[in-house]
């Protein structure tokens, strides 16, 4: 059962961002999401690109489980975790 078109996408997450001081400027990553990854000359800039790189994460991960679940019989639902 395909269901994506039920679900909403959730627009806003809180996640972890950590940046270190290098060099160049600043390099950031995510805690949570492995693969969303940057740098930037100040830490403002590493700020933006961090999101964008969260963004387009986020966006290929999704497509690439549409492709592998194409003509599958699947349920996609939302998956809320509290985590202390």
């Amino acid at each position: 059962m395909r269901e994506l078109e039920k679900m909403s996408i959730p627009t806003n997450m809180t996640l972890t961002a950590v940046f270190q001081k290098v060099p160049e400027g600043y390099i950031g990553f995510v805690e949570e999401l492995p693969g969303a990854n940057t740098q930037g000359a100040t830490l403002e800039e590493t700020r933006t690109h961090l999101q964008e790189a969260v963004a387009m994460v986020l966006e290929a991960n999704r497509a690439l489980v549409q492709e592998s679940i194409q003509k599958q019989d699947v349920i996609l639902e939302p998956l809320c975790v509290s985590i202390a």
